[in-house]
């Protein structure tokens, strides 16, 4: 049986490894980082399933439901009714991997989260993320032991290995020793999203530096949905990104709240009785934008409130992370917040069984354009993650073709990172054009800024491939004239449902930007 190359050891690819080693298909877990350092360790707030174990009559149905519609209807109706519906065994899986979740006196605990009606949030303390982790990298290590997983740690992605527009492999290069290798076999891409695009401004981790993305576009990849960036609510800002307050905080009753006429002004509650401070991160994001517009000053998170208890038994991490550092004690003191970019909706474009639009590669997890359409759900994304790498491998091992050997190198090479300098030029124009509120002059003019930068200086390989994705983010934007979840323009402030499409960027042979939308799929009866 051929190996299976994945890059990237965070939920999504450790998720794959373990499935395929559960088929006694071999695998090489690739990543720049160990599993303990990947973005997933950082997802706090829970995991989505509808377990049902809060009594509110919740189902897998009302779970679709809920994240087509906080995706306002952009994502593949059917891979969302795969997701959700294997949400609930995926959960219990976890449980029975030794996940310490919260728990009711005989069951998982469930919370609220954003979008959502029911308690369907599963969750750990504060650092769900970090507890999954640990259990899911002591699975891995038992398929290690069998070596059936072989893990090439410190090791960097340059680029896919292409023959006749098949994939056959992946070059990579040790960080440590600067040897280049190269890899054959079926190739997984589990490489997180694009947070070092936008450093300062993210609240993931910017060794996610996006050029995983960047590269295989210039390679080919189409790429899905790129204008969608969710702006977290609520996030403090620290030395180089942003730290989130999970929207956990909020779940179990912390409340948003600005200055109005020298009085509390609960904005969220006002306009949006039902859910209030819960409503999806995309419409919060945008009313914070909004208020402090309208009457200055910061926009706080009230949690004084809660109940001793509760700060106890879930959400003690996050108030030490406050006290550390805002040097605020959150349980006596409302906290100021902003909203940081905290995801990517967008990313390489996939089917439902996560195929690219290349034979023999797919993708799975936030570097995905799949399961969240134009906005996510908060305690979809873990879930997301772990289904997708499940899914992606099960793909894989029913649809292994024969594959070019390819002629293996061993060598070193300087291959330079993008300039320090450059990537805050090219986040500066993003920024420019892809805020929180959106217009034709904001995205054209960071157009034309990028066209200049482009025509500065030579550019090395992967400032080149930042430049064309930079360059796809804002002809997205642009292409898409209508407001819908995490894109909202003022000159087109109303949903469009003649763009209840996927919007597609393809970079050709030449090296120029293409955008066009495809169909969403009918959802299938038997799904």
């Amino acid at each position: 049986m051929q190996n299976v190359i994945i890059i990237g050891a965070g939920l999504a690819g450790i998720s794959a490894a373990v499935t395929l080693a559960e088929q006694k298909i071999s695998c090489s877990l690739i990543s720049l980082q160990n599993s303990e350092r990947a973005q997933s360790v950082l997802a706090e707030g829970g995991i989505n399933a509808a377990l049902n174990t809060m009594s509110e009559n919740d189902t897998v149905q009302n779970h679709y439901e809920d994240t087509m519609k906080g995706g306002v209807f952009l994502a593949d109706p059917n891979a969302v009714q795969n997701l959700t519906s294997h949400a609930p065994e995926i959960v219990r899986w976890l449980e029975n991997l030794g996940v310490p979740f919260n728990m009711t006196d005989s069951d998982i605990m469930l919370r609220n989260f954003g979008g959502q009606k029911k308690k369907r949030t599963a969750y750990a303390r504060s650092s769900t993320g970090k507890i999954i982790m640990t259990a899911l990298i002591d699975e891995v290590r038992k398929h290690e032991a069998s070596g059936l997983v072989q893990r090439f740690p410190h090791h960097q992605f340059i680029r896919l290995l292409l023959k006749d527009n098949i994939c056959t492999g992946v070059r990579i290069q040790d960080s440590y020793t600067g040897k280049i290798s190269d890899f054959s076999g079926t190739v997984l891409l589990c490489s997180g999203g694009m947070n070092g695009i936008f450093p300062g401004m993210t609240t993931g981790t910017t060794q996610n530096s996006g050029d995983v993305t960047a590269t295989v576009f210039r390679q080919g990849v189409k790429l899905g949905n790129l204008e969608m960036l969710q702006y977290h609510p609520t996030t403090i800002g620290i030395s180089g990104k942003r730290c989130l307050v999970t929207e956990a905080a909020r779940g179990e009753g912390g409340r948003l709240y600005i200055m109005r006429n020298g009085q509390k002004y609960h904005f969220m509650e006002e306009k949006f009785p039902e859910l209030g401070n819960l409503m999806p991160r995309d419409v919060v994001a945008r009313e914070m934008f909004f208020v402090r517009r309208e009457f200055g000053g910061e926009v706080f998170l009230d949690m004084t409130a809660l109940p001793e208890l509760t700060w106890q038994k879930k959400l003690s991490d996050l108030r030490q992370e406050i006290i550390h550092y805002l040097s605020l004690d959150p349980k006596s003191n409302p906290i100021p917040v902003r909203e940081g970019i905290h995801y990517f909706m967008g990313g390489i474009d996939t089917d439902e069984f996560h195929r690219t639009n290349l034979k023999n590669l797919y993708a799975a997890g936030e570097c995905t354009c799949q399961y969240h359409g134009a906005n996510r759900l908060g305690g979809n994304s873990m879930l997301g993650a772990l289904y997708g790498g499940r899914k992606s491998a099960e793909t894989i091992s029913q649809n292994f073709t024969e594959i070019p050997e390819v002629q293996e190198i061993s060598g070193t090479d300087d291959i330079p990172p993008a300039s320090p300098a450059l990537i805050h030029e090219i986040s500066q124009i993003l920024l420019s054009g892809l805020g929180i509120v959106r217009n034709q002059d904001d995205l054209q003019n960071a157009l034309n800024a990028l066209e200049v930068l482009k025509n500065q200086r030579e550019y090395s390989f992967y400032e080149q491939n930042r430049l064309l994705l930079a360059e796809a983010m804002l002809l997205s934007a642009l292409e898409r004239k209508e407001s819908r979840g995490a894109h909202y323009r003022e000159d087109y402030p109303d949903k469009d449902e003649n763009f209840r499409k996927t919007t597609v960027s393809e970079c050709d042979e030449n090296h120029q930007v293409r955008i066009s939308f495809r169909t969403i799929p009918e959802k299938r009866a038997d799904s």
